[in-house]
């Protein structure tokens, strides 16, 4: 189900066509500037040496760019791109058939790079470090290795959980950079932006309302950018303004700060059927019928970041600013206002 939702971070069906919205050149990427500032460096640098660029490490949630920061890398570079994964790459043979078709300078992208088993990651190191492999022949006394050298690449790793990259692993990045969460007029820029790729009219107070309630995450922007095109269309005039932005977000069941109904439902049960907690997350998971992996790397990051919910030793506990945006008191008997979406 999760996979299903509109402001879920991670890709899904919802986002086929995004390629076409992605940004090719550093220029012309919006957010992080930090990072778009010292890779633009790096980048230059090693052009003008003539060498690959160090291996990249991006980490950060789901759905804020770093696929896309690594295709442009690749073009800055003027070199072809490789796309894999880590859960693709399931025997050190499969690895060793990557690199040894990779061309002088080309980039290898691994999304979810931490997911790589042990004996890939033993096959990977010395591709890194010193541009071969180190290949056993036989087996037993007879058993002999040869060093097969490589065309010099640079690899992009992507993963949304740094902390689960191996040390000896993230120690081979010369450059690791941390993409953060994308403010609403950084995210209004983009929808300004996917909105004239795709041809749609949209006004300023409008991609500022759709900015607000995507969560920080681009990913969501686009795809609520292009479910509200066609409320705008069938229901509207055929432009996105305020009242068509939110008439549409709230038939979605999108509200003011980004919660849908499954955000909702979820803080909803800890404050109904376990007295806002602390409840552990097993049970938790059990009571709204997801899985534990759900809850902790879907559900729960969003409301972390707006301290709806604490994780505590005995559970989690909802915070009293949930209480508020959901319209409870915290003692029986109290009740506040809703927070306004308007």
């Amino acid at each position: 189900m999760a996979n299903t939702r509109m402001v879920t971070p991670h890709n899904t069906e919802l986002d086929r066509g995004e390629s076409g919205l992605r940004p090719t050149r550093l220029e012309d990427y919006i957010g992080q500037d930090a990072v778009k500032a010292n890779l633009a460096v790096f980048i230059e640098a090693a052009r003008r040496r003539g060498e690959p660029l160090d291996h990249v490490l991006l980490s950060g949630p789901p759905g804020l760019g770093k696929t896309t920061l690594a295709t442009i890398i690749a073009r800055e570079m003027g070199s072809s791109i490789h796309i894999t994964s880590g859960p693709a790459i399931e025997r050190p043979g499969d690895l060793a058939g990557i690199l040894t078709n990779l061309q002088p300078g080309d980039v290898l992208f691994i999304d979810e790079i931490h997911r790589l088993s042990r004996a890939v990651e033993e096959v990977l190191y010395p591709g890194m470090e010193d541009f071969c492999l180190d290949i056993v022949l036989d087996k037993g006394p007879a058993a002999r290795s040869i060093r097969l050298p490589l065309n010099p690449f640079t690899l992009v790793g992507a993963t949304t959980r740094v902390g689960a990259v191996t040390a000896p692993l993230r120690d081979r990045f010369g450059v690791i950079n941390r993409l953060e969460f994308y403010t609403p007029e950084q995210l209004k820029q983009i929808i300004t932006r996917s909105a004239a790729i795709l041809g749609i009219a949209i006004d300023e107070p409008g991609a500022m309302e759709i900015a607000r309630r995507s969560r920080g995450t681009p990913r969501i922007a686009n795809r609520l950018l292009r479910r509200i095109r066609d409320f705008a269309e069938i229901e509207g005039q055929g432009k996105i303004d305020l009242a068509v932005a939110r008439h549409a977000l709230n038939r979605l069941e999108v509200d003011c700060i980004g919660l849908d109904s499954s955000d909702r439902r979820l803080l909803a049960t800890i404050v109904e059927k376990f007295g806002g907690g602390p409840v552990g997350v097993d049970t938790l998971a059990a009571a709204i019928s997801e899985e534990v992996t759900t809850i902790e790397d879907v559900y729960e990051p969003y409301l972390l970041q707006l301290g709806f919910i604490k994780r505590t030793p005995r559970g989690r506990v909802v915070t009293p600013a949930a209480y508020k945006h959901l319209g409870i008191g915290v003692h029986q008997g109290d009740l506040w206002e809703a927070e306004n979406c308007e």
